[in-house]
């Protein structure tokens, strides 16, 4: 399934797209109603170039019939993801710790202007491997993902502007 997000900063996008490959922005997302914090696993800089890998665990709420078939505590991944601060672009794989044979996702950012601002889009392809209820499960995590962009909108503004 394509999905594709965006979502708008009130700050240049240079300026944003250097924060998302900053862990600092990421030890600053808590409270998110979906997901566990984020964990910086690494960091590698080469001139514009920025390799991050980040663990995120899933911490919403699954049906009975999906719980049925998934155990909510190994719902947990790693976001790769290499930074292109130049271009103000980003590539993504997520990668999961278990389920990887039913799972894969992977997509980029761009961070364009925006007015006074920036919007991020994503685009992205998601697939989840499961009799009868794939592309369900499939709507549900990109209905997921769009939330949980909403929720982290306003949590990434409050760290640009202590940054700022």
């Amino acid at each position: 399934m394509r999905f594709t997000t965006e979502q708008r900063f009130p700050f240049e996008p240079a300026v944003v797209a250097a924060a998302y490959a900053d862990p600092g922005l990421y030890a600053s997302l808590r409270g998110l109603t979906r997901l566990t914090p984020p964990e910086v696993l690494d960091r590698v800089v080469d001139g514009e170039r920025v390799r991050l890998r980040v663990r995120y665990g899933f911490a919403g709420h699954l049906s009975p019939a999906a719980q049925a078939v998934l155990d909510p505590s190994r719902l947990t991944w790693v976001e790769e993801s290499e930074h292109d601060l130049r271009s103000c672009t980003a590539r993504f794989e997520l990668r999961p710790d278990h389920y990887g044979d039913r799972f894969s996702c992977r997509g980029r950012y761009r961070f364009e202007p925006d007015g006074d601002g920036t919007r991020r889009t994503g685009e992205g392809e998601l697939q989840v491997r499961a009799l009868v209820v794939g592309r369900a499960v499939e709507r549900a995590i990109v209905s997921g993902l769009q939330e949980h962009l909403e929720e982290e909108t306003p949590l990434v503004a409050a760290y640009l502007s202590a940054s700022a």
